[in-house]
């Protein structure tokens, strides 16, 4: 459910005291979002916006909520794969195994897979990229039965 509000995003209304009391009760998610600060963050440019979300209070957009919101509803998550070019993220479900998201990007590598090289997002953000990342023993080379994690930085190798 997304319940929108006034600027001031009231923590207690008796309206949306009733919306969560409802949204309790099925054991739902809430999302409270007010349309208004949506709009002025959408026309900010990106640079501007962390900025004008901690002048507001929030830490995330009521747009990213609400995307985190669908992806937990939906049972999905997030990982990323690394070129020298490029890193793309992709969106697979809950539980899926390395072989299986390999197989998201082509299916020459879910079919030619060996292993997966990861690092969480967290580590490779805290160490300052991928040869921090392993420079501090935080790569790690992962099998067939490994489940990808939320945020893993991948690179497949494989042989078709």
């Amino acid at each position: 459910y997304i319940a929108n509000v006034g600027e001031e995003k009231p923590a207690g209304t008796r309206h949306l005291d009733r919306i969560r009391a409802h949204v309790t009760a099925e054991q739902a998610e809430l999302v409270v979002v007010s349309a208004r600060i949506e709009e002025e963050i959408a026309g900010l440019p990106p640079d501007d916006r962390t900025t004008f979300l901690k002048e507001m209070g929030l830490e995330r957009s009521g747009l990213d909520q609400v995307i985190g919101a669908g992806y937990r509803l939906l049972g999905l998550h997030t990982f990323f794969s690394t070129s020298p070019k490029e890193v793309r993220a992709w969106t697979i479900p809950l539980g899926t195994r390395a072989p299986q998201a390999a197989g998201k990007i082509h299916t020459d590598f879910e079919r030619g897979f060996i292993r997966v090289e990861t690092i969480s997002c967290d580590d490779f953000l805290h160490f300052y990229g991928e040869q921090g990342a392993k420079e501090a023993g935080r790569l790690r080379l992962e099998g067939r039965d490994y489940v990808v994690q939320d945020g893993d930085i991948m690179k497949f190798r494989f042989n078709v």
